[in-house]
Formats: structure tokens, sequence, C-alpha cells
């Protein structure tokens, strides 16, 4: 691992490129999108849900890609896991995929899932961070990211990339688990500490970094209903599904990740966190 990394995303390596976490993300997720759903029913499968949050957030991107009709359009991904966004954007032709991630782990089961989909040659999988993103600049067409800015120790770095690898008019579509305009750090505690973090991000201020880094956000959808359903879901699931995940995953592992869901489904219901899709350009001048 990169010795120039910084604190939050070597810690967030290391987490998913533990066994644990990558089987548990690739059991209950189904090793595609390991994201946030948008859920129309409460007992929909998780990974339905989640494959419609990636429909969702390919319909905000408009234009460019409306204008070019998918044609030599070049989207780099923030942050991409296994790889099923990546994989759905491809399912369009013309568009290609630079995927920027850093778990090491997670990076071999994409390429894989790219191979076995034949899309290898259309979607690069980078071994990076995302706070400096190994691609020139105004390469991008797309930005994309879902729940991954938040293990940044610099999000406003990240927005700073973004903008830099946007082309004039092109667009950054994301999600990412927030906290709620004006809600202090201290009363996310528990939270915070699950995830090594100081803080997180909130739709403000996404906004501000947006606006400082030279992007306009056109878009802000609150969905933070979805964040309590979603983490509901993968709680009932885990614990559904506790003696058989027991056999590859260590019990205090799933123990852990029980409490701390019951933190993220706590902090949403309490009104203290925050979710949903956003969508911001960078002007044409």
């Amino acid at each position: 691992m990169s010795g120039t990394y910084s604190q939050a995303a070597s810690t967030a390596a290391s987490y998913y490129d533990s066994d644990d976490a990558d089987r548990f993300y690739a059991g209950i997720w189904g090793g595609e999108d390991i994201h946030i759903g948008l859920y129309e029913r409460s007992d929909e499968p998780i990974a339905t849900a989640s494959r419609r949050t990636v429909d969702a957030l390919i319909e905000l991107i408009g234009t460019p890609l409306d204008s070019k009709s998918t044609n030599d359009l070049r989207v780099v991904d923030f942050g991409s896991g296994y790889g099923g966004a990546a994989r759905r954007l491809c399912s369009s032709p013309g568009i290609r995929v630079d995927a920027v991630n850093i778990s090491a782990v997670e990076n071999a089961r994409h390429r894989l899932l790219n191979e076995e989909a034949r899309l290898s040659e259309r979607i690069t999988v980078h071994d990076a961070s995302f706070e400096a993103v190994p691609l020139a600049d105004g390469c991008a067409d797309v930005i994309w990211s879902q729940d991954a800015i938040l293990h940044s120790g610099d999000r406003r770095t990240v927005m700073k990339e973004a903008a830099r690898l946007l082309k004039p008019g092109g667009v950054m579509v994301m999600t990412d688990p927030m906290a709620t305009d004006g809600v202090n750090a201290d009363s996310l505690t528990a939270i915070l500490d699950r995830i090594h973090l100081a803080d997180l991000g909130s739709p403000e201020r996404y906004r501000s970094w947006g606006n400082e880094a030279g992007l306009k956000r056109t878009d802000w959808n609150d969905q933070t209903k979805m964040l309590i359903e979603h983490y509901s879901r993968v709680r009932i699931e885990l614990r559904r599904r506790r003696q058989d995940l027991e056999s590859s995953i260590s019990p205090d592992y799933l123990e852990r990740m029980d409490a701390g869901l019951g933190h993220w489904v706590e902090g949403g219901q309490s009104g203290r966190l925050s979710w949903g899709l956003m969508r911001f350009i960078k002007p044409l001048n």
C-alpha cells in the first residue's frame, strides 16, 4: 500500500482489504453494488435496491450523457468497490470507465468480474486514492461516486480532484452518507469511532466544497429515509444469516457490524444523518 495515502485512506484500505469485510460485503450485497439502495418495498432484495440507485444516478447525469448518445464518453468512478456501477454504465456502447479504488482486495474481485463480463478493455481499474487520481486534467465527461468520499480525510481535496479531471460542461454525480447540516461531530461519536473518522460531510459542506473547486451543484435529492431503510435491511439480513455467515466471518466482526449498523439507523432516525443524490456541473466558462 502506497505511503502517499492519507491516514484516513490507509485506514479505509486496511478495513476493506480484510477477509471479514470482503466476505461480508460480497455475501450480503452479492459482490456487485455495495452501496445504499433505493427501496420500493421493505422486503425487496438489497441487491435490487442497490442497483436502482445506480440507475437513478445514470438518469441524473443527463447532459453530457444525452448529448453524446453514450458515444466516446469517459467516466471516472471515485471509490468503485466491486465495479457494479462501472459494468452497468458499460451496458451502453461507447462508455469507458476509469475505476479508482484503494482496496486491493476489492480491485482484484472487480477485475475478475470485468473479465467474466468481457468488459476488461472498457473498464480500467486503478489501485489509487481519489485524493490523488493518476489521470490527466480534463479527461472526464463524468465523475461518479457512491458512498465512498466519506472515507477521505480531505473531502475538499476530493472535490478539487473531481473539478480538475472534468472537462468544461462535465458533471459529477454522487451519493454519500453525511451529517445533517448543522449537526456537530460530537453527536456522531459512535459512528465516527466505528469508521475511524473525525467528521462527516454534509449537504451544505459538499455544495460549498464544490463551489470552491469550481463546480456548481444543480441537484440535491434528499433520500435520508433510504439510509435508514438500507442499514435496517442489512442488519436484518445479518441477523437472519448469522449462523451461516459465522462459517466464514469472525463472530467479533459480525457483532461489531451489527452494532455499527444500529448506530447508522439510530442516527438517521434522530435526524443527525443525511443521504441522497447530488449532481454538480463544471461550467463551460
